[in-house]
C-alpha cells in the first residue's frame, strides 16, 4: 500500500509539473469573471490596456498550444488521421468562439469573419506552409507525401473558399454587399455537405490516403515515450477549452475597444484571431515537416484551412442572423488577387507528391507579400 500510495503521489506531481499552465488559465478566468468591471473600466490608460490586451492573448494562446500538445499525444496513439482531425476540430472551435464574441460584444463589423478567414488562409497556406517545407527540406533534397490525400484537401478546399470568399464579390444581395437569406443557406448547406463527405472519406473507406508513412524509426522512438492514456488526454484537451470558452469572450473587449475608439483598421480583429488561432497549428505542423513526417504536416494544415472554411462560414451566418450582425464575405481589390494566388501556387505545390526548398520559398514570399498588403491599408 506505501508504495502504491508513492507511486500515485509521484504520478500527481508529474501532472502538476506538466500542467501548470492550466492553473494560470483557470486564475485569469476567475479574475475576470469577479473583476472584470474595474478591469475593463481603465482601458483608456494605454499602459493598462496593453498589460490586459497581452495578458489575456497570452493565457488564451497558451491554453491553445495546451490543446496542440494534447491533440499531438491523441495523434501518436490513435494514429493518422484521427489525431489530426481532432486537433483541427479544437482550434475552429476556438476560433468560431473568437469570432462570434467578437461580433456580439462590439458594433457591427460585417467584415470581421471574411478577414479572420482570409487572414487564416494567408497565415496557413503560405506562412506555415512555406517554413515546413523549407524547415523539412533543409537537410533532404526533398520529402514526399501521399499525393491521393493532398488532391482531396484541395479538391474541397478550393471550391469552398471560392464560394465563401470570391463569389459573394460579384453576386451582392438586396442589402448591397451582404448575401441574400437564400444565398447564405445555401452556402451553409454546401460547406457543411462538403465537409461531412470529406470527413466520411477521411476516416472511412480511404484513410490510407492520410496515413503518416514517413520514419518509422521516429515513430517507433515516439511510441516508446507514450506514458498516458487516451483518456488522460482527452479529458485534459477538454479541460483547457473551458478556459479558453470564457477568455475569448474577455479578449473581444480590448479588440473592440480598439476598432472602435482607436479606429484600428477592420481587418485588426481578423488578423489578432487569425493569429491566436494559426500558431498552435503552425509550431506542431513544423515539428512535423522538420521530423520528415511531411503528411502529418499536410494534415495539419490544409485540413486545419478546409475545417475553417467548411465549419467556421456556416457558424458566422447563423450567428449573424441569431444576433442580427450581417456580414460580408467577398474579398475586394488586392486580397482577391493574393487569394487567387495562394490557391493557385498551393495546387502546384501539391500536385507531384514531392516538396522541396523552393517551394518553401515561394510561399514564405507570398506570406510577406500578404504583410506588406494589410500594413500598407
Amino acid at each position: 500500500m506505501t508504495d502504491g500510495s508513492a507511486l500515485h503521489t509521484i504520478g500527481l506531481a508529474g501532472i502538476v509539473r506538466e500542467e501548470w499552465f492550466f492553473g494560470v488559465s483557470v486564475a485569469t478566468s476567475l479574475a475576470f469573471l469577479v473583476f472584470s468591471g474595474p478591469i475593463f473600466a481603465q482601458l483608456s490608460e494605454p499602459l493598462w490596456f496593453i498589460v490586459i490586451f497581452f495578458w489575456l492573448f497570452a493565457v488564451v494562446l497558451g491554453s491553445a498550444l495546451s490543446v496542440v500538445r494534447h491533440a499531438d499525444h491523441l495523434a501518436e496513439q490513435l494514429q493518422e488521421p484521427y489525431g489530426t482531425l481532432i486537433l483541427t476540430l479544437a482550434i475552429t472551435s476556438i476560433e468560431v468562439m473568437a469570432i462570434s464574441a467578437v461580433m456580439r460584444h462590439g458594433e457591427n463589423n460585417p467584415t470581421l469573419a471574411r478577414d479572420t478567414l482570409f487572414a487564416v488562409v494567408m497565415i496557413i497556406l503560405n506562412g506555415m506552409v512555406g517554413l515546413s517545407l523549407l524547415l523539412g527540406a533543409w537537410r533532404r533534397e526533398d520529402q514526399q507525401h501521399n499525393l491521393h490525400g493532398a488532391n482531396a484537401y484541395l479538391g474541397v478546399i478550393v471550391p469552398l473558399a471560392t464560394l465563401s470568399l470570391v463569389m459573394p464579390t460579384f453576386l451582392a444581395g438586396p442589402d448591397g454587399p451582404h448575401p441574400s437569406t437564400p444565398r447564405q443557406m445555401f452556402l451553409g448547406i454546401v460547406s457543411i455537405g462538403l465537409y461531412s463527405v470529406f470527413l466520411l472519406l477521411q476516416a472511412g473507406r480511404h484513410h490510407r490516403y492520410f496515413a503518416d508513412d514517413g520514419n518509422h524509426h521516429e515513430q517507433h522512438i515516439v511510441s516508446m515515450r507514450r506514458h498516458r492514456s487516451v483518456w488522460h488526454h482527452a479529458v485534459l484537451l477538454l479541460a483547457y477549452m473551458v478556459p479558453v470558452v470564457f477568455l475569448v469572450e474577455q479578449l473581444a473587449r480590448p479588440i473592440d475597444y480598439v476598432i472602435e475608439t482607436l479606429r484600428a483598421p477592420a481587418a485588426f480583429g481578423g488578423v489578432v484571431m487569425a493569429v491566436l488561432v494559426a500558431t498552435p497549428e503552425a509550431i506542431s505542423a513544423v515539428r512535423a515537416s522538420v521530423a520528415n513526417h511531411l503528411q502529418r504536416a499536410i494534415n495539419i494544415f490544409l485540413g486545419s484551412v478546409l475545417s475553417t472554411i467548411g465549419l467556421t462560414v456556416p457558424a458566422m451566418l447563423a450567428i449573424s442572423h441569431l444576433y442580427g450582425h450581417p456580414v460580408t464575405l467577398g474579398l475586394q481589390g488586392p486580397d482577391l488577387v493574393m487569394f487567387v494566388l495562394t490557391l493557385a501556387v498551393s495546387i502546384i505545390t501539391f500536385s507531384s507528391g514531392r516538396t522541396n526548398l523552393m517551394q518553401g520559398a515561394v510561399h514564405l514570399m507570398l506570406f510577406v507579400s500578404y504583410v506588406l498588403l494589410i500594413t500598407q491599408q
